[in-house]
Formats: structure tokens, sequence, C-alpha cells
């Protein structure tokens, strides 16, 4: 199990995240016109849930790369594959 990340990590990480996506998605839904709700804010939210989408892979990315680098094990940090130098 060394390496992996958990539920309970990344929720942690992503707070401040998902806070600014609610923001976003409420404020484009609250600035549609009515009659016009879909055409006036389903990109603004689909923009907002991309850039959420983005910090949560980096996000996920980056724990899990700490993990591996820094496992109690003492196996982590051995750069393996094609992309090793």
């Amino acid at each position: 199990m060394d390496g992996q990340v958990s539920k309970e990590q990344l929720k942690a990480l992503l707070s401040d995240d998902v806070e600014t996506m609610l923001e976003e998605v409420v404020e484009a839904m609250n600035q549609a016109r009515p009659g016009r709700i879909i055409d006036d804010s389903e990109e603004l939210v689909r923009a907002a849930a991309g850039e959420f989408r983005r910090r949560l892979f980096e996000k996920a990315l980056e724990l899990r790369s700490q993990r591996e680098t820094f496992s109690p094990s003492g196996e982590g940090g051995v750069a393996e594959g094609p992309m090793a130098q």
C-alpha cells in the first residue's frame, strides 16, 4: 500500500478548490438571465468544472508522487521506465 493516496488526504487538499468552484457555479447561475439560464451559464459552469478537474488531478498526482518519494519502506524515489534520466 506504500505510495497510495487516500480519499481523506485528497479531500483535505481540495477544500479551497471545491469552494472556488462552487462560488463560480453559483455566480454563473445567479447572473444568468431568466429564460436563458442554460445559454448564459453552461460554458461558465463547464469552465469552472474543468479548472477543478485540472486542480484535482494535479493535487492527486502531487500527493501520489510525494508518497512514493518519501515512502517509509525506503523503496520510493527510484526512477524507472522511459522517462527516467
